[in-house]
C-alpha cells in the first residue's frame, strides 16, 4: 500500500531512561493566550508531567498526535501535559488555536531539549537541521522518568493505551483514598 510518504527508520535512541532524572530547561511556554520562559521544574514543582515531543507544527504526525490527545481528552488528568517542538511560539499559537489544543507547549527552536533527551534527529536527513522524534516522558514531581517511549521509524505513534496507563500510575492519589 502507497501511504504517500516512505517510512524512515530512526534506529535506536540513546535517551533519558526510566528512573534517570530528566533535564531540566528553561523554553518560551505558549498557551492559547500568550507564552512566558518557564523552567521545566517549575511545571514538576506542581506535579507530573508528561512531555510530549512531536515534529514541527504543520507536519501530519503533530496534527494526527494533538488530534488524538484532545479525542482522548488528556486534559482531565492532574498530571500536566506539555508539547516540545522546534517550532517557534508565534507557530504553536497558530497550532493550539487550529487544532483546539487545550495543552500548552514548549518552543524549541534550536532543539536543545531534544539534545538533552537524547532524541534529537536530522530533519529528513538533512545535516545541521534536527528535530525530536516523536517522543512521550512521563514525569514524577521529582523529574524522575517513570515512563518513557520514544519513535524508532518516522512515522510512529505511541501506544497511546500505554500513555494513559503510565498517566495514571504517576497520578497522584486523592487524600483519604489511601
Amino acid at each position: 500500500m502507497d501511504l504517500g510518504f516512505d517510512v524512515v527508520d530512526l534506529g535506536p535512541a540513546d535517551h533519558v531512561g526510566v528512573g534517570e532524572e530528566a533535564p531540566d530547561f528553561v523554553r518560551p511556554l505558549v498557551n492559547e493566550e500568550f507564552w512566558e520562559d518557564v523552567a521545566l521544574s517549575a511545571l514538576t514543582a506542581d506535579g507530573p508531567v508528561a512531555l510530549v515531543f512531536h515534529p514541527m507544527d504543520g507536519a501530519f504526525p503533530t496534527t494526527y498526535l494533538w488530534n488524538e490527545i484532545r479525542d482522548r481528552d488528556w486534559r482531565t488528568y492532574e498530571t500536566e501535559v506539555v508539547g516540545v517542538s522546534i517550532s517557534d511560539p508565534y507557530r504553536h499559537k497558530r497550532l493550539i488555536d487550529e487544532r483546539g489544543i487545550d495543552h500548552r507547549l514548549y518552543a524549541d527552536p534550536g532543539n536543545g531539549v531534544a539534545e538533552a533527551f537524547g532524541i534529537a534527529h536530522d530533519l529528513d536527513g538533512m545535516a545541521g537541521i534536527e528535530e525530536p522524534r516523536l517522543a512521550v516522558f512521563v514525569l514524577d514531581a521529582d523529574r524522575t522518568v517513570t515512563w518513557a517511549w520514544v519513535a524508532r521509524e518516522w512515522p510512529e505513534f505511541p501506544d497511546y493505551d500505554a500513555v494513559e496507563a503510565a498517566i495514571e500510575a504517576v497520578e497522584p492519589v486523592p487524600t483519604g483514598t489511601a
